[in-house]
C-alpha cells in the first residue's frame, strides 16, 4: 500500500502527523485540524505524482503537511479562509449582488380572468 492510500485510511489529524513524522503543537492542531488537512489536500492536488518513487511521494507529503501546518501556525482559520463557507462570508470581499424579481414580473404575459 502506498503512502497516499495509507494517509486516506487514517482517522485523525494526529495520525497523519504521526505517520509523516511532522511535529505539531496540540493547541494549533485543536483549533485548525480540518483547515490544515484541507490546505494540505489543496497543495497535494497540484502535484502530479505519476512516475514518482514511493519515497519521493512520502517526502512530498511530509513537506506539504509541514507547509500547511505553518500556514495556520502563523495565521488563523478565519484569516486563511480555506473552506467555502468562510470564503463566502469574507467581510473584506465586495458584496455579491443578489437578483431581485418583482412580484409583478411573475404575472407578465399571464391573462387574468
Amino acid at each position: 500500500m502506498g503512502v497516499l492510500e495509507e494517509l486516506k485510511g487514517l482517522s485523525s489529524a494526529e495520525d497523519v502527523f504521526a505517520r509523516l513524522g511532522v511535529p505539531c503543537d496540540p493547541q494549533v492542531l485543536n483549533v485548525a485540524r480540518l483547515h490544515i488537512l484541507k490546505r494540505m489536500g489543496q497543495y497535494l492536488s497540484a502535484t502530479p505524482f505519476e512516475g514518482w518513487a514511493e519515497a519521493e511521494i512520502e517526502a512530498a507529503c511530509r513537506e506539504t503537511l509541514a507547509r500547511a501546518y505553518a500556514d495556520f501556525e502563523r495565521s488563523s482559520p478565519l484569516a486563511e479562509r480555506v473552506f467555502k463557507v468562510l470564503k463566502e462570508r469574507d467581510p473584506q470581499a465586495p458584496p455579491v449582488p443578489r437578483a431581485f424579481v418583482p412580484l409583478t414580473a411573475l404575472f407578465e404575459g399571464v391573462e387574468r380572468t
